[in-house]
């Protein structure tokens, strides 16, 4: 398995080969994934813009997502997950949008969503202007720090292979 920062740097280089910027939308994870993608000197060719949007009001006037679906899903749901990314791709005017929204701990967690379940989606051009969003659940496990660090290297995995097939 890559490393992180082998990921990040392979991520880096195909947003520059494909001349495409990125945007994220963190709740969960508090700016660690936009951390990581920045570590990387040159990153601001490729990185555009990071919010972290971890109060449902946030979710809302920062990236869009509406109030009724953070009502009828969660905040914490793969409809709200996709709304953000694409909430962040669209306002930023970036070419690939993803986002992160879950429970990392200690409390918050309930029987149908526990504590390491965390949302993601990535947004990404599917040819003529259009975009494709994709989204995943995943139940991680550990302390507060365990979930936002796997949540984080997760977010990075599969955007890496959304790029590789893209």
């Amino acid at each position: 398995m890559m490393s992180l920062a082998d990921q990040t740097q392979t991520i880096a280089k195909l947003f520059i080969s494909k001349g495409w910027t990125i945007a994220l939308a963190e709740s969960c994870t508090g700016g660690l994934v936009c951390a990581a993608l920045t570590e990387l000197p040159g990153s601001s060719d490729w990185f555009e813009r990071g919010y972290i949007a971890y109060s449902n009001q946030a979710k809302s006037e920062c990236l869009g997502v509406p109030v009724e679906l953070i009502e009828s899903f969660g905040a914490v749901s793969e409809p709200v997950a996709k709304a953000m990314a694409e909430g962040a791709q669209r306002n930023a005017g970036a070419n690939v949008g993803a986002s992160i929204t879950g429970i990392a701990g200690p409390t918050g967690g309930s029987p149908g969503k526990p504590v390491g379940t965390v949302c993601f989606s990535w947004t990404i051009p599917s040819g003529a202007g259009e975009f494709v969003t994709h989204t995943k659940t995943k139940l991680f496990s550990g302390d507060r720090r365990a979930v936002r660090q796997q949540a984080t290297e997760y977010v990075l995995t599969e955007l890496l292979a959304l790029l590789n097939d893209h």
